[in-house]
Formats: structure tokens, C-alpha cells, sequence
């Protein structure tokens, strides 16, 4: 189903949607760039890769620090050639209520979660262009379609990354590029995990996700499969599409 033998990236590669987003394309037969700014975690997945015969390089960036992301784009493209695939995943988040939102961690939400997205697209644009076929896939959330109580300023980025993938969708396809988002529901990951421990949410978490049509907490491997989908040659006629995977949680 993926197209196998062509270059993927994935940012936030390290742990959690993109450790098994790059799992998921070395498998389909990619070359995965595992991204992330934790340098050991992006080894310990490259590394995992590699032992069960896949194909996988770790490189370490700051996504919202161009020139990091130049040089770490450069690395996969001296291992690997030029990328075609790419999984813009890498994000942080912040629970705060609106009136004590500082402006420093606005703009550190934005700096990362959209603006990152942006100036990652931007590099690896010319790869695609030149191939006249690429994939880009933008990881959203469902708090970007639904609004979620303390993180005006995680989903107003997160909302303006959908807003960004219909346009580039628009611009792009003539080239041979779909642009999609995936938007994740409730996953068990390391970042919902330290939210759940710390009782971050209005309620506790087993109130939130008891209550979608499917009573359970995603899995990491079920955004992937549907990364997976949306870089497939299957998928060639799909773009500008918010695939939301999230257990019925925003119908």
C-alpha cells in the first residue's frame, strides 16, 4: 500500500504517534528520518529500526530553529536522497487557563506546533517538487475541531495546521503532492500519560474518553495506520483531508 523504497521523515519521531508513525513506514519498506529533539530518543527508535532490518537515521532538531532543521534535513538527504514523504508530527503542549496565558508560552505553542509545521514543508518542498510526487501529512487534534477547555493556544495552532494543509492542498496538487492531517483523538501516549498523572483535564480522563462511541484510549499504531494510508500510492486521489482518528469522539 505505501510507496515502498522512497524517503519518509518524520518530526517528533521519538516517542509516542511519530515512534510508531516510523516504525509503521520502515515496515511498508521506507527509509525514515526519525526527527526529534531529544537526540536519544530519536536514536533509540532509528536503532530499533535498524535491528529489525529496516532502514533509519536519527537527526536532532529544534523544528521551530530553521537552520536545525536544515542541517537535519541534509543529514537524511546525504543517507537517504531526497525526501518524498513527510509526517509533520513534532508538538508540545500547554494546559493554562486564557487569562494566564503568557505571551512567551503563545508564542512558544505557536513557534512550535505551527510554525515548525511550516518551515519543515518549506525544506523538504524542493525534494518533492522536483519528483513531482509527494506526501506531506500534518498531525492535528481533535481539540482543533472541537475546542478543548485550558489550551486556547495548543489548538488555535493546531486549528491554524488544518487550515494550512486545505491551502497547501490547494496549491500543491498540481505538483504531485497531497497535503493531509490526521487528527488524533484521546491516544495513550508519553505526553497524555504525564497529563493524565498530573490531572490536567477538567475531568478525569477515563470520564473523557468512557464517553466516546468507542470507550477506550487510541493507540499510537492506529494514527499510524492512518499516516500510513495517507502517504500510500492508494492514496493518490486524496488530499486536503482531515482523517480524524479519535473513536467516534467528534462525529
Amino acid at each position: 500500500m505505501v510507496a515502498s523504497g522512497r524517503v519518509a521523515l518524520v518530526t517528533g519521531g521519538g516517542s509516542g504517534m511519530g515512534e510508531a508513525t516510523s516504525h509503521r513506514l520502515a515496515r511498508e519498506g521506507m527509509a525514515v528520518g526519525v526527527l526529534d529533539i531529544d537526540s536519544a530518543a530519536a536514536e533509540r527508535v532509528a536503532a530499533a529500526i535498524r535491528e529489525s532490518g529496516g532502514r533509519a537515521i536519527a537527526v536532532t532538531a529544534d523544528i521551530s530553529v530553521r537552520r536545525e532543521v536544515k542541517a537535519a534535513i541534509d543529514a537524511v538527504r546525504d543517507a537517504f536522497g531526497p525526501i518524498a514523504i513527510l509526517i509533520n508530527n513534532a508538538a508540545i503542549e500547554s494546559f493554562t487557563a486564557i487569562e494566564e496565558i503568557d505571551e512567551d508560552s503563545w508564542d512558544r505553542l505557536m513557534s512550535v506546533n505551527l510554525k515548525g509545521a511550516y518551515i519543515v514543508i518549506q525544506t523538504v518542498l524542493a525534494d518533492m517538487t522536483a519528483a513531482g510526487w509527494g506526501r506531506i501529512v500534518n498531525v492535528s487534534a481533535i481539540g482543533a475541531q472541537s475546542g478543548a477547555t485550558h489550551m486556547a493556544h495548543y489548538t488555535a495552532a493546531k486549528g491554524g495546521l488544518i487550515a494550512m494543509t486545505k491551502s497547501l492542498a490547494i496549491e500543491l496538487g498540481a505538483r504531485g503532492i497531497t497535503v493531509n492531517s490526521v487528527s488524533p483523538g484521546f491516544i495513550l501516549t508519553p505526553m497524555s500519560q504525564r497529563a493524565i498523572d498530573a490531572n490536567l483535564f477538567p475531568v478525569p480522563a477515563e470520564q473523557i474518553y468512557g464517553a466516546y462511541p468507542i470507550p477506550r484510549l487510541g493507540r499510537p499504531e492506529e494514527i499510524a495506520a492512518a499516516c500510513a494510508y495517507l502517504v500510500s500510492d492508494d492514496a493518490g486521489y486524496v488530499t486536503g483531508q482531515v482523517l480524524a482518528v479519535n473513536g467516534g469522539a467528534y462525529v
